[in-house]
Formats: C-alpha cells, structure tokens, sequence
C-alpha cells in the first residue's frame, strides 16, 4: 500500500530553533501560514541565536522564492550551497487565502497558537488526500491539536539521541571473562608506559581513548589507544590516586576521575568532555590539569575559562564593569575550586598563598560566550563550564575557534539545563560527546560518583 503524502504545517518555533528544518521532510510538502511569516519578522531584530535563526529561515525562503515564483504552484525545496542534505520532491506553500474553520474549542483567536491550530483544521478540510501535520517544539500546541484530532508531532532532527540512555558514556565495564576472549597478541613498553594489542571483532564496539575498567574498582584501567579494523591498542592507565602521580596536589578519588585526569594531561587528545552531577569533580579536575600544564609543564600559555550565562533563578539586572568583572559572579565554581588548589600548599603559608593566587590571576583569563566569535586562541587551555546550556550551534562556534596547540575541555550535567530551548537530546554538549566519539584526538568520561560530601550526595539522591 502507498504511504499517503503528508503536508506538515511547521510552527515559528521550529524554524527558530533549526532554519534547516524547511529542507529535512524529503518528499513530503510544507506548508507556512500567514501567521507564522508575520512572527519571523517580529523576531529577525537583535543578536540572539534565535535572531540569527529566523534571518537564516528568511534567507533561506527568499532563495527558493527566486524570481517570477507561481505561489499557487508552491516552491520546489531545492537545497542552498553548503548544506550537504538530502532534499527530496517536496515544495514549500504558503496560506495565500483564508482558511475559515468554525470549531467552538478553539480559544481566543487573536492568538498565534490558535491561529496556527485553525489553520491546520484548515487544512484538513481543503486537502482530504493529504495527512496534515502540524510539526511544533511547544507541547501544548501539540495538545490542543491531539484535542481537536489532528496528527502533531515535536521536530526530532535537531536531535543528536532519541533517549539519553544512549550517549556515549566513554567508561566500559569489562568482567573477568575479559582477556579469556581477547587474549593479548603483543604487549610492550614504551616511555615507561605499558601497552597491549588484542584482537577484536567486527561486532564489538570501539572507540578512540575509550576507558576500560577491569575486575571493579581495583583492576585493570586501561585507555583504548588505537582502534583497527582487526586489533586494538591499549594502554595501561596511569594511577593518579598516588601522590607520585598527583595533579597540582589533587589526587583522584575513584576510577572515573583517575580517567578523566588520564585524558586531561594527555597532550595527544585536544578536546575533552566531561559530564557529570555536581560534586563529581569536574571543574576541579580540570582546573589542576590545566594548571599543571600552563604553570609548570608550559604547554599552554594560559588557562581561558567560559561559561553560558543563564541564570537558574531570577535576573539580577545588568553587571556593571568590564568584561571580566560582569563575568565574575558567573564563576563561582573557579573561585571555590581555586581556594582548594591554593589551599593544598600547606608550606608557603598565608604570604605564599597571597602569592599563588596573584599568579593564578594572571593566567586565568575569564571570558564571556557572547564575545567568542571571530576570534582565535593560540596555545591556550579553553574551558567551556555548564556547557549543557550551550546550543550545538554554540559549541561549533567555540570549538573551531581553537588554533594550534589550544586544547578544549567542556564540562557540565545534562539533566540540569537552565535554557527553556534546549533538552537533553538537543543540548550542544550531547552532541559535542555524540559526534567527537570517533575522533582518536577526542576523550569523554561521565563521572557518576559524588566527593563532595555526604549532605550533597545523600541530597543528590533522594530530592
């Protein structure tokens, strides 16, 4: 049996949230109502990131409007250079009458919403031989319609999972059973580190710098160095819970931060994710890291730090000062987690403290997301703290603003997003952890344990 041709009615709020999404319904049709046009062009004003949307959507539309375009006929959705996607047969109609539709539920229709849902019960009337859709990213527009029987749906392509459950966790569990089916074929060392190479199988699946935890807590640790068609390379990871091997006096607590701290101080891996509920060590992690690799290894030339400035509770108004003094109260994680690392130099006392924190002053430079673009960082330490808030669109614009020998560490918890635009499945932190999985010069770890003490893991837990 042919599947019917749809004709999907797509709310502003979609083409606010993704300019793309006019080229991503194949060969079915969309339709655009009056009322839809008349809100991006409220919207086209300012800087935002839904701004520079819905100039894109406009752009976007005046390129398929070309010259002399029969709007009775509808717009064939050819592609714009550049967007590599795969459009289909379908074209782009715009309400160019009235669709009067008498229905006593429907609210004030004075309304956006409500003018959308007429239009989409419409549509139904004129277009019996067609399964309109109205595509929408507000769940009580989709109500409504589910109300009135109309087939609504949310816009999924701007999603990098169907479910959370599946991100990359970058920890694999691995029982004794272990070596038994992947006997070491050659082991080495190399620069006093211990490397194994084990076959694999095409069903298995691997990724670069991938972290392996043997036997609990007290096994093997090893990173994943290289992946083969055929074989695997691992290397033994180095124990940062001893004090040989501490970082700028911070020693790890657990596997997972031993992991993280493997793939923070490794020079090869430029980009690193690390997720994780408050208390599990982010931040300080990689303040020590990024300490211990500026001040004494002298890889970096100075430690830049960022964050996306959503508030959790109320607005307190405009800060005043420069740059870095309205970012300040932003970055009450870097002060508290600088008193820590001064704190564990128990031998300079309170001039050699002062002194410490005068130097960590001046290469700690903090810097607002809204100036990032256009700019280049050379040899520097970036981290992008609460990046769940951060849209994928922002996290590109973050990421490819690292030159050569910059490493980027990005930090945050999904389940606590602040933005009422973004989920769990769309925030620019997933994405970054979903796409940069198989890159062998890339390193995640999802830390799931608590060190900051029992009240905030017991609070954790049960509120």
């Amino acid at each position: 049996m042919t599947e019917r041709r749809r004709l999907y009615l797509l709310d502003t709020n979609v083409l606010m949230h993704d300019p793309t999404a006019l080229f991503r319904f194949a060969e079915h049709d969309i339709f655009l109502p009056m009322i839809v046009l008349e809100e991006l062009d409220r919207s086209k004003k300012g800087v935002t990131e839904v701004a520079r949307n819905v100039r894109q959507a406009s752009r976007f539309i005046g390129h398929l409007m070309g010259e002399g375009a029969d709007l009775e006929q509808g717009l064939a959705l050819s592609e714009p250079e550049g967007l590599n996607l795969k459009v289909g047969s379908g074209r782009l109609y715009f309400q160019t009458d009235q669709l009067d539709h008498d229905d006593h539920l429907v609210g004030d229709r004075s309304l956006a919403d409500n003018k959308i849902l007429l239009a989409a019960l419409g549509l139904t009337r004129r277009f019996p031989d067609k399964d309109v859709v109205l595509v929408s990213k507000d769940i009580n527009l989709r109500i409504k319609a589910a109300i009135h029987g109309l087939i609504a749906e949310d816009y999924h392509n701007d999603r990098a999972l169907d479910d959370l459950s599946l991100l990359y966790t970058g920890i694999r569990q691995l029982d004794n059973s272990f070596w038994e089916q992947h006997e070491p074929e050659h082991s080495w060392t190399e620069d006093g580190r211990t490397f194994y190479r084990i076959g694999c199988s095409d069903d298995e699946d691997w990724y670069p710098n991938q972290c392996l935890q043997l036997d609990g807590d007290n096994g093997l640790e090893a990173i994943v160095r290289r992946v083969e068609p055929t074989q695997v390379v691992l290397e033994v990871a180095r124990d940062h819970r001893r004090n040989l091997h501490d970082v700028w006096g911070i020693r790890a607590r657990n596997p997972e931060q031993n992991f993280a701290l493997n793939l923070l101080m490794d020079p090869q891996i430029d980009f690193v994710t690390l997720l994780g509920t408050a208390g599990t060590g982010k931040t300080l992690l990689a303040l020590a890291a990024g300490l211990a690799q500026t001040l004494d290894d002298k890889i970096y030339r100075e430690i830049i730090m960022t964050r996306a400035t959503v508030s959790v509770g109320d607005e307190i108004g405009y800060l005043p000062g420069t740059e870095e003094e309205k970012m300040t109260p932003w970055m009450g994680a870097l002060t508290d987690n600088l008193e820590v690392l001064t704190e564990s130099d128990e031998h300079g006392g309170e001039w050699g403290r002062a002194a410490t924190n005068d130097l960590l002053a001046s290469r700690i430079k903090i810097r607002s997301l809204n100036f990032m673009r256009g700019r280049t960082f050379l040899n520097r330490y970036l981290i992008i703290d609460e990046a769940q808030n951060i849209t994928p669109k922002q996290m590109k614009t973050l990421i490819t603003r690292a030159g050569p020998g910059t490493k980027i560490v990005c930090l945050g918890n999904v389940e606590q997003i602040d933005t009422p635009y973004l989920t769990e499945t769309t925030s620019g932190l997933t994405f970054a952890v979903d796409r940069f999985k198989h890159w062998p010069h890339a390193g995640h770890v999802t830390l799931r344990r608590g060190e900051r003490s029992r009240l905030a893991d017991f609070a954790s837990e049960a509120l």
